[in-house]
C-alpha cells in the first residue's frame, strides 16, 4: 500500500485547509486510516482516525469541533478539513493506515506540510 498525501500549504490565522490522502491497492476499505502530524521539535500526535466504515471518528479533544476527517473507499480517499487554523498547527502532516490485526499504523505517507502564519 503507497500513501500519497496532498493539500498542504500556508494560510493564514484563522484559515481553513483540506488535506487529501489518496491511497493504491485494492484493500483501501480494510484499513483503519488516520492523520498524524509533527511539529519541529515536537513528537508525532495522533490528529485524527476513521475506521473502516467511516462511520466512526475520533479526535483529540483539543481538536474536536476544528477538524474533521472523512474517507470514500470507493475512491481511496481520506481527507482531513482543518478549520479555525493557528500558528500552533504548523506541522508536517502524515496520513496512515491500520492493516487488519495490526496493533498500530503499518503504512505511511510522505507528509505535506501546513503552515499557519500569525
Amino acid at each position: 500500500v503507497q500513501l500519497q498525501a496532498s493539500g498542504g500549504g500556508l494560510v493564514q490565522h484563522g484559515g481553513s485547509l483540506r488535506l487529501s490522502c489518496a491511497a493504491s491497492g485494492r484493500i483501501f476499505g480494510s484499513f483503519v486510516m488516520a492523520w498524524f502530524r509533527q511539529a519541529p521539535g515536537k513528537e508525532r500526535e495522533l490528529v485524527a482516525s476513521i475506521d473502516r466504515s467511516g462511520k466512526n471518528t475520533y479526535y483529540p479533544d483539543s481538536l474536536k469541533g476544528r477538524f474533521t476527517i472523512s474517507r470514500a473507499n470507493a475512491k481511496k480517499t481520506v481527507d482531513l478539513q482543518m478549520n479555525s487554523l493557528n500558528p500552533e498547527d504548523t506541522a508536517i502532516y502524515y496520513c496512515a493506515a491500520q492493516p487488519p490485526g495490526a496493533t498500530g499504523y503499518t503504512y505511511w505517507g510522505q507528509g505535506t506540510q501546513v503552515t499557519v502564519s500569525s
